[in-house]
């Protein structure tokens, strides 16, 4: 899922979303696409469609991802968003450090809106892992499914720093896992009987 500004397109992301989390399905979000993973995690937790960001619903009921505070009083756009590269701390046992190999990592950002803290308890308790936070830990940079075999979003942009020769680890990992879901779905031991309709599953 990746990035992007504006509502355009947004609700069918979102659809998008809840389907790779019911169906098990590999998920990448970035930037936009991890925002949008937090909105429908947030909209299964509160049983409404209230959830949302701010910058597509400034008088949402829930506004799970909102403007980062230092951005509030900026009225000249452009360059005055959260840009440049950033150090990120990774959670140990998650995904995403087995995908780095290491604790530390820095990303390039390019975004204004963030994920509103106070909803880290919440949203941690339905299943929303921090697998990667800024340094003072104030900000959450990524965020992963627990028990999913990979729904992934980072804040960042990965994109910007893979090569052809040398992909990303969130793209490589990501890969691998996709690889996997496709063998799996291949096996004549996978009917469509197992695989839960959106509708029928359940974040618990």
């Amino acid at each position: 899922m990746p990035g992007g500004f504006g509502e355009r397109g947004i609700e069918g992301k979102i659809v998008a979303a809840k389907f790779a989390r019911v169906r098990q399905a590999p998920y990448l979000g970035l930037c936009l696409g991890m925002q949008v993973m937090v909105i429908e995690l947030a909209r299964d937790v509160f049983e409404s469609d209230g959830p949302n960001s701010t910058e597509f619903n400034p008088a949402t009921s829930h506004p799970v991802i909102d403007l980062l505070p230092d951005q509030r009083d900026i009225t000249n756009f452009g360059g005055t968003m959260r840009l440049g590269s950033y150090p990120c701390h990774l959670t140990k046992d998650t995904i995403t450090a087995k995908a780095y190999q290491t604790g530390l990592v820095h990303e390039r950002h390019r975004h204004r809106f963030e994920f509103k803290n106070e909803y880290r308890e919440q949203l941690g308790q339905a299943g929303l892992v921090l697998s990667g936070l800024s340094p003072d830990g104030r900000l959450v940079e990524i965020v992963e499914i627990k028990g999913h075999p990979f729904m992934v979003g980072s804040q960042f942009h990965p994109e910007f720093k893979s090569r052809p020769t040398r992909p990303h680890p969130l793209f490589a990992a990501f890969v691998e896992t996709v690889r996997g879901y496709a063998e799996e779905r291949k096996s004549p031991k996978l009917t469509k009987k197992a695989i839960p309709k959106p509708e029928q599953a359940n974040h618990k």
